[in-house]
């Protein structure tokens, strides 16, 4: 049997991850290979490096370090003079760089990992979804979580890079066809969450997003092969504030996401009777 994590994208709401990942691992669950996007490319990688319980202490204090405070809640005012000057991005891409830095460390290759990691990022001059899982990681991590407008793309080989939501929000097809057959999909909630016609501007491409995230794992979930058995994990439920478009930035419900993914990923592992 080959163990797989897939971990997919939404920004702040990806702490749930960890709170899933803590579960996982105290059920005895570790795996074989992990497919990441966006934030989870980046939680993902953590885990690859430190495929062991002791990754969820660092993953913790990554997410309530000032370093997640200057990706996701720098002052509005900055953001606008930035997007005045680059014209194109609101945020400065350091801080996140800065991250993914603690958590692999600046030289970490693919090649190093302890467990195989591949991850998702969109290619602007090929419109093509692109896998990395060999070379630098960092720069692959941050590519896979360069979010259109909040962040620049990221440029490996000459080639300019997108966040990777764009093409595979939640890669459980990639972790199948890289072999896995015991799938645990690490997602955010809102494949679980209802979609309403848009009312007014701002719903207009929160919607459309929401469409092509979701129906992609759709498709891939209609698909799973004979002989292979996929998990979708509970996140918890929703926090208060989360149908606002500005949610992904709220770093006061980070503890509260990680609590209610745990408990919730917690009690289905059990009920589904996986692990010790």
């Amino acid at each position: 049997m080959t163990v797989g994590f897939v971990l997919g994208g939404g920004g702040v709401r990806g702490a749930v991850e960890v709170g899933m990942l803590r579960a996982l691992f105290d059920a005895g669950v570790a795996p074989d290979l992990i497919v990441g996007t966006s934030i989870g490319a980046l939680n993902g990688a953590a885990v690859a490096h430190d495929p062991t319980p002791g990754v969820i202490e660092t993953l913790e204090k990554a997410w309530n370090a000032p370093t997640a405070s200057a990706i996701y809640g720098e002052w509005w005012p900055r953001r606008l003079r930035r997007l005045a000057k680059s014209r194109t991005h609101l945020s400065n891409p350091a801080p996140l760089r800065d991250m993914i830095v603690d958590l692999v460390g600046q030289d970490a290759t693919f090649e190093d990992l302890a467990v195989p990691l591949a991850v998702c990022a969109a290619s602007i001059e090929r419109a093509a979804e692109t896998w990395f899982d060999a070379g630098p990681v960092v720069d692959a991590v941050l590519a896979s979580a360069s979010v259109p407008a909040a962040l620049p793309p990221t440029v490996i080989g000459g080639e300019h890079y997108i966040d990777g939501g764009v093409v595979n929000s939640i890669p459980l097809g990639e972790a199948i066809r890289r072999g896995a057959d015991e799938v645990f999909v690490l997602q955010v909630g809102r494949i679980e969450e209802p979609l309403r016609a848009p009312q007014k501007p701002s719903d207009v491409a929160k919607v459309a997003f929401e469409i092509s995230r979701r129906h992609r794992f759709a498709r891939d979930l209609a698909d799973v092969p004979d002989g292979v058995r996929v998990h979708v994990l509970p996140y918890g439920g929703a926090q208060d504030g989360d149908e606002k478009l500005g949610s992904f930035r709220r770093l006061d419900t980070v503890s509260a996401r990680m609590e209610a993914a745990h408990a919730a990923t917690a009690a289905y592992l059990a009920e589904a009777g996986v692990g010790a």
